[in-house]
């Protein structure tokens, strides 16, 4: 099976940081990163964006960008983003995994790491 002929299963993953760090460690869960994933994955569902062929909203532990927390990363772009409350996922919801256009005023900082 050639992949340059058959679409992808998913279009695009969301993955969220849901990762929670011990002796109070800056960590994605400090920040309602839970609350997050279950309203972006409402989202998907309720604009109808889920399943194959389309969206798929994934839970994550640590993925490394600690001091851009709360973040999460859509893919096969590799684009990342911190968001601040549920307006933040909607906005990336309906122009990024809906449209594909970036949101540029949310995007991770480059240099910011664990």
């Amino acid at each position: 099976m050639s992949t340059e002929t058959t679409p992808p299963y998913f279009k695009r993953h969301i993955f969220f940081c849901l990762n929670e760090r011990k002796n109070n460690e800056a960590c994605c869960a400090q920040h309602n990163a839970q609350a997050a994933f279950d309203h972006c994955k409402a989202r998907v569902k309720e604009l109808g964006l889920a399943g194959p062929g389309a969206v798929r909203v994934n839970k994550a532990g640590c993925l490394d960008r600690c001091a851009g927390g709360p973040v999460a990363v859509v893919y096969p772009e590799g684009i990342w983003y911190t968001y601040v409350d549920p307006s933040d996922i909607d906005e990336i919801v309906e122009s990024h995994l809906k449209n594909g256009q970036v949101v540029e005023r949310l995007l991770t900082p480059e240099h910011l790491g664990r």
